[in-house]
């Protein structure tokens, strides 16, 4: 019998090791969208429906990079960047549906990296993300 590689194998010799992403949003059907739109690109995902369910988990060192509503009524997406400011140096993109004249300058106080729009993030995330988590990660070459 000879032996043929499984699908499984052949997918993850090919396939870096994930980058992972935790996500927050406080409404349970973007959450599942946006885990779904960023696993369909390759992303180790976690979510969380809110700010302390992110803080009050082990994910919140492990992780790559961060996708965070604005809007969230336990604790809102730019205290939560400035929370996670304090343990961790992984990029932040808020996120929101409330664009107000004030939330970039906001967003850069709170060391978020970007802001974006919703509900049209299939063009911008995966790449505004990747883009992010390249600028921060610490320079392995010699």
């Amino acid at each position: 019998m000879g032996s043929q590689p499984r699908v499984e194998d052949i997918v993850a010799a090919a396939s870096p090791l994930a980058i992972r992403v935790n996500v927050v949003d406080d409404d349970p059907a973007v959450l599942s969208s946006l885990r779904f739109l960023l696993e369909t690109e390759g992303f180790d995902v976690r979510t969380f429906r809110s700010g302390p369910a992110l803080l009050n988990s082990d994910a919140v060192r492990k992780a790559d990079g961060f996708v965070i509503d604005y809007k969230m009524e336990t604790m809102n997406g730019l205290d939560l960047a400035t929370r996670l400011r304090t343990t961790v140096q992984a990029p932040v993109i808020l996120i929101t549906g409330f664009p107000d004249d004030g939330i970039a300058a906001k967003a850069s106080a709170a060391g978020i990296h970007a802001v974006l729009m919703k509900p049209h993030l299939e063009d911008s995330l995966a790449a505004t993300l990747r883009s992010a988590i390249r600028q921060t990660a610490p320079d392995t070459e010699g």
